[in-house]
């Protein structure tokens, strides 16, 4: 008796917004008005020039917020599809650390537990990390439910980037600062029948898109 034929894993392209005026200097969180730079857009065509390689893509998703809407812009032109606005994408909500200088941020000692033991922290009056990687590890499930066996691009934030990517590698929420996103990366991460499969991290220039 034949076996069933294998349903083709569904592919995740995890893609980062690009630069914005206040990136590496300020914790935005979901503060609006905020949007790329110059280097930002020019990041942002440069991903969508290598996701413009690929044979198919089924569909394009980002954060409400400005910077990841207009990252997604230039992907979803040179796709011909429309971008899907899906708030389970959002930034990590900062709450009253909202807008803080970065380096203020490092003096104040809960500082190290975002860095060390991110899983015991939330933000005041905001989110917890734990939350927020189950926020963006059931928002990427139900859209590899929606588009099975296809290829779907997401563009986030960094932080919720590398929770789906430490979900997706089983590795522990608290070590998940070890991971680097840059502005306007591809993550690739296959989800197929036996689990998730990360294919590519923190990818960078004109190399072809894991697929």
């Amino acid at each position: 008796m034949a076996r069933p034929a294998r349903r083709p894993a569904t592919l995740v392209l995890l893609v980062r917004h690009g630069q914005t005026p206040t990136t590496g200097r300020v914790l935005p969180g979901r503060a609006p008005g905020l949007h790329l730079s110059d280097d930002g857009r020019k990041q942002a065509e440069a991903a969508a020039a290598r996701i413009a390689r690929l044979k198919r893509v089924s569909a394009i998703y980002a954060s409400p917020l400005e910077r990841a809407r207009e990252t997604a812009l230039p992907i979803a032109r040179v796709r011909g599809l429309a971008v899907r606005i899906e708030r389970g994408l959002l930034e990590l909500d900062v709450g009253r650390w909202t807008g803080a200088r970065l380096d203020k941020l490092g003096k104040k000692p809960e500082w190290a537990t975002v860095q060390r033991y991110p899983s015991g922290f939330r933000f005041p009056d905001g989110e917890s990390f734990v939350e927020m990687q189950a926020r963006i590890s059931d928002t990427l499930g139900r859209l590899v439910e929606r588009h099975r066996g296809g290829v779907v691009v997401a563009v986030s934030h960094a932080d919720p980037i590398k929770a789906a990517l430490a979900h997706a590698l089983g590795m522990h929420l608290d070590l998940f600062q070890r991971l680097a996103i840059a502005p306007a990366s591809i993550s690739t991460i296959a989800y197929g029948a036996g689990g998730p499969t990360v294919l590519g991290v923190n990818a960078l220039g004109d190399g072809p898109v894991p697929s």
